[in-house]
């Protein structure tokens, strides 16, 4: 859920947007963009300018860049950056006279080159601006301050949270609205511990005004009490202390920085910005030391949504299904990352922009830290005792590179991390920690409640309630070139019913290419299977096609069933990995427009063209998972739960590609201890 998010941002546009041209950031000054970069400042500035000449009292609600065209990035890319990139265009996304527009924008010849009225279902995402007017209608409207009075709560003390409503059947054209709830601080900054139940004011946000009112039922409104998380409020006892600990690179980091161009040991990439999306890692190359060249591995990869149903059936939470991406914007929850906390000691910082409601642009501080990350691993070793007379002992340590951000979508923080090791894998991780959304009860002891209450009883009065979080990335692989086939390795059990061995069965292995879509749509879990994306042209010297495996980590699904309107709009997360071929209009799985979409254009829809998919450009589209059954540890914050994946060379090179990587230079601190006799 995601409406909080808003006063940061809200405050960073009014201290930035008076002096967006003198902000410093790590980035180059360069005359030439690169094609995926993301849109500048100036860049936003110069849309917003453009478009309010001719279009006047308009809302926008998205800004990006308007991709070109792969092939056209590629052609670019193989005459190494010599040529003119090609054109800059911004796709802008706004609200106009109740109607959606989509405008793309050449920022060149400075004209709007295409404006197209959307009018199928769903609304674009919801900007902060509006949320925060809808939530002070709400905290004014009469009745409702009636119903606080009734309460015995002071209204200065309360805050109104923005909701998205979804779709439950509902025929026709909907109105643009957002289910405006509450919760009360009065001694706690812990606002989602302590909801007030019952009210909602219904708010029309074209309109801005209130067309709706329900005071329901009254519920105890949780205490304060044990709910604040900040360190300064906390009081004895203290668990125990831990000594300093840092990172230290006192010859500087082993990585560059070129504009949004990273370059980090045998790997090269591009990292953006989206609004919507948050991070996006572009043109992922490895240096092959035997072939003394780039290889590349992933064109564009991205968080396409993120789906988190709560599965509570109450009047005030079961429209409670969240898009996170699509109807709050991810990137533009994105939080700036504090060093020594979020981010160690050894980390550079980068920028993000985004624009506000009437088109200006802001500024997001530190969206991005990037670091070297030595945790004690072990990237490789073995001992040999087996010769006579020998012992021999090799080991190389493991470092990797790190992209991070952070989007507080609301209540939870979801950290996102991009690593990229030697060894050629990439390991995609989501962090979710934050608060909890809870509902208040009347409970205060588990052995009163004899009915369903959709969670988690965590204190008095405070019921953490069911929920899943569903996190699904494009990830469009190149695997040494662009024509790639999806294979599908099964693990099959094998009889021995003859002599040939005393052993009675065996594991064997049976490969299938998925020709079409239909047969790419994989719910992990169920039978033992490797995942490869393979380029069919290329092999190693002994004949193995060269690829990339797919690692899962925890294989979650959901558990709604498929005619639940929630589901219909989630349906994507049907199966954990589908393979579509590429296409520039695809990007985001539950649609472009997700605030109130219906499920008419999710990546379950367009794959039942079932078009073919083997050696094509293709697309792997993968869900991380997690149900969440909270419990007392989650309360009053929760501590951090991962879940993530892994892209792992597989036949890509011609042997142990680290073999040879030198381990990184020594640091000696004459005061550090190495044996434990040194320990005091």
């Amino acid at each position: 859920m995601a409406s909080a998010c808003n006063t940061l941002l809200l405050l960073s546009f009014f201290v930035f947007s008076l002096s967006i041209f003198s902000t410093a950031s790590i980035h180059n000054h360069h005359h030439h963009h690169h094609p995926l970069d993301p849109l500048s400042l100036h860049e936003l500035d110069r849309v917003r300018t453009i478009i309010t000449a001719s279009h006047h009292n308009i809302s926008f609600h998205y800004v990006g860049l308007d991709e070109p065209e792969k092939s056209t990035v590629l052609s670019w890319l193989s005459r190494h950056t010599a040529a003119k990139p090609p054109p800059r265009r911004a796709l802008v996304i706004a609200r106009l006279n109740l109607q959606t527009h989509e405008f793309i924008v050449d920022l060149s010849t400075r004209s709007i080159v295409s404006d197209e009225i959307y009018g199928g279902s769903g609304y674009p995402i919801l900007t902060f601006e509006e949320q925060t007017a809808a939530n002070s209608l709400a905290l004014s409207y009469a009745p409702f301050r009636a119903s606080v009075s009734k309460r015995g709560l002071k209204v200065e003390e309360i805050v109104g949270l923005s909701f998205t409503v979804g779709w439950y059947g509902e025929e026709g054209r909907s109105r643009r609205i957002v289910k405006v709830m509450f919760c009360y601080l009065d001694g706690s900054v812990n606002l989602y511990m302590r909801p007030i139940e019952g009210i909602t004011v219904t708010v029309d946000l074209d309109e801005m005004k209130v067309i709706a009112y329900l005071d329901r039922l009254t519920v105890t409104v949780p205490k304060a009490n044990g709910t604040d998380y900040r360190e300064s409020e906390q009081k004895p006892p203290f668990g125990p202390r831990l000594k300093g600990i840092t990172v230290v690179q006192p010859d500087g980091p082993s990585f560059t920085v070129h504009g949004h161009q990273i370059s980090w040991g045998n790997w090269e990439f591009h990292l953006g910005f989206d609004m919507r999306a948050g991070p996006i890692i572009s043109l992922a190359s490895i240096y092959d030391v035997e072939q003394q060249k780039q290889r590349r591995v992933l064109y564009r990869g991205y968080i396409s949504e993120l789906f988190v149903p709560y599965m509570d059936l109450s009047e005030e939470w079961y429209y409670r299904t969240f898009f996170d991406a699509g109807e709050y914007g991810f990137g533009l929850c994105s939080m700036p990352l504090q060093p020594l906390t979020d981010c160690p000691h050894n980390a550079v910082f980068m920028d993000g922009y985004v624009t506000g409601q009437n088109g200006s642009p802001v500024n997001m501080t530190n969206v991005f830290c990037i670091f070297e990350r030595y945790a004690g691993n072990i990237m490789w070793r073995h001992t040999e005792a087996g010769i006579p007379g020998k012992l021999i002992t090799e080991a190389r340590p493991e470092v990797s590179l790190v992209v991070r951000m952070v989007s507080a979508v609301g209540n939870y923080d979801y950290i996102i991390d991009w690593e990229f090791l030697q060894s050629g894998s990439m390991k995609l991780s989501v962090g979710l920690s934050g608060l909890l959304e809870v509902r208040g009860t009347g409970y205060t002891h588990v052995d009163q409640i004899h009915e369903e209450v959709y969670g988690t009883l965590l204190a008095e009065n405070t019921l953490g309630a069911h929920h899943d979080h569903f996190i699904t990335y494009h990830l469009d692989l190149d695997v040494d070139g662009d024509a790639n086939s999806f294979v599908k390795t099964h693990l099959q059990k094998k009889v021995v019913s003859d002599n040939r061995s005393p052993r009675r069965s065996y594991w064997t292995v049976i490969s299938e290419t998925a020709k079409t879509e239909s047969d790419a749509k994989i719910q992990l879990g169920l039978k033992p299977v490797e995942l490869l994306v393979v380029n069919p042209i290329k092999r190693t010297k002994v004949g193995n096609y060269v690829g990339y495996r797919l690692i899962p980590g925890s294989t979650v699904g959901p558990l709604l069933s498929d005619d639940d309107y929630s589901q219909r709009r989630g349906a994507f997360t049907k199966y954990n990995v589908w393979i579509t071929p590429y296409n520039k209009s695809e990007k985001w799985v539950g649609g472009l427009y997700t605030d109130q979409s219906r499920g008419d254009d999710t990546l379950a829809r367009w794959t039942l063209r079932d078009r073919e998919i083997q050696n094509k450009d293709i697309v792997m589209w993968y869900t991380v998972g997690f149900h969440h059954l909270p419990c007392q540890e989650d309360f009053p914050l929760m501590p951090t739960i991962s879940g993530g994946f892994e892209l792992r060379p597989y036949n890509f090179f011609e042997s142990n590609p680290v073999l040879k990587v030198k381990p990184p230079t020594q640091v000696k601190w004459s005061s550090c201890p190495t044996l434990m006799t040194d320990l005091p």
